[in-house]
């Protein structure tokens, strides 16, 4: 055999060290290098377009809001007010029929409009309120 057909010699195993190849570096999968590098991850999460993100959502269910439904307003002094009593009639600035106001933690989300469920009140909603939020 020549130099030329000689198989090449393996290198000494002294320090236990893995050498990889290209072929096997391109095959590293997401898991292997986030559990190897330290990731800032300070933005969040990064979706693609459409992704759903319902891992991130199902941790806000189970926060509480209030939701107020306002039939209408008015204003009185004082004096007034305390004038009131069982049977007074509070004349509100909506007339019988008008959507009322529904409101999440006192911002304005909807309107909608008084139903009988059973034997209680209720609200259905006939309109989303788009916010201008600043």
């Amino acid at each position: 055999m020549s130099d030329e057909e000689t198989p090449p010699e393996e290198a000494p195993a002294e320090d236990n060290a893995s050498v990889e190849t290209p072929e096997e570096t391109d095959n590293v999968s997401y898991d292997e290098i986030e559990e190897d590098a330290a990731f800032d991850q300070s933005d969040g999460p990064e979706y693609a377009v459409g992704e759903p993100m319902v891992g991130d959502v199902t941790a806000i269910y189970d926060i509480p809001v209030q939701i107020s439904a306002v039939l209408g307003r008015s204003s009185m002094q004082v004096s007034q007010l305390l004038k009131l009593g069982r049977g007074a009639v509070v004349e509100l600035d909506r007339k019988v029929g008008e959507a009322i106001d529904i409101y999440v933690n006192n911002r304005l989300v909807a309107r909608g409009e008084v139903v009988v469920v059973e034997d209680k009140l209720g609200v259905t909603m006939t309109e989303i309120v788009k916010s201008d939020r600043t």
